[in-house]
């Protein structure tokens, strides 16, 4: 082969590279990846107020009979969910354009016999720990980036909602170890259109 057959071969081996390399993140960008442990996601969805982007979920889930157990004794346990924008590049690594948090405690109070959740300097009491449960299994609305953060481009969300051991008493996260019968948790990754709605995803 001359030379300039072998420069051309060489040129289209790249190219094809390339092309093969970005369509395979488009496909793993795209695909409604997720992982559940415990969790069911009943919906969720996005949409663009006049404050900024919101999100919208719900999941159904049962507490673990090692985490109930823990509660009546007076051990607090927390659910976090988590909420990443991130805004697709082509030539570098995804762009992070806003990250949002919200964590739940939920305690009992053997005084009043009641639960409680508390959350962003609210507190909530509920009779029956059903009730409470039924609380912490969705938001709506949960304002996750503001306008002035939002720009053109492709974006999606990576979601997670989880029962957190990390918060859990210092003795109790060694003596669990890994923490079976604690597993509660999902993931999963939610595109947005041009407007930053997204078409709710059911099971």
């Amino acid at each position: 082969m001359n030379k300039p057959a072998a420069i051309a071969a060489n040129a289209l081996q790249s190219a094809m590279l390339r092309w093969l390399l970005a369509l395979a993140l488009l496909l793993a960008l795209f695909a409604p990846a997720s992982h559940a442990e415990g969790v069911e996601l009943i919906q969720l969805s996005s949409s663009r107020s006049e404050e900024g982007l919101e999100l919208s979920f719900s999941t159904r889930f049962e507490l673990p009979h090692a985490a109930e157990d823990a509660l009546l004794k007076g051990v607090p346990i927390y659910f976090t969910a988590e909420a990443v924008l991130l805004r697709g590049r082509w030539y570098w690594r995804d762009a992070r354009v806003a990250r949002a948090t919200r964590t739940w405690r939920l305690a009992w109070q053997p005084l009043t016999r009641q639960y409680k959740i508390s959350t962003g300097g609210l507190n909530q009491s509920y009779a029956s720990l059903s009730e409470a449960l039924s609380a912490l299994r969705g938001v709506s609305e949960w304002r996750i980036a503001e306008n002035r953060e939002l720009e053109d481009g492709r974006h999606y969300i990576e979601f997670s909602f989880k029962l957190d051991t990390s918060q859990l008493p210092r003795p109790m996260q060694i003596g669990l170890g890994s923490p079976e019968g604690w597993g509660l948790s999902i993931e999963r990754s939610l595109s947005l259109n041009s407007d930053f709605s997204s078409r709710p995803i059911t099971p």
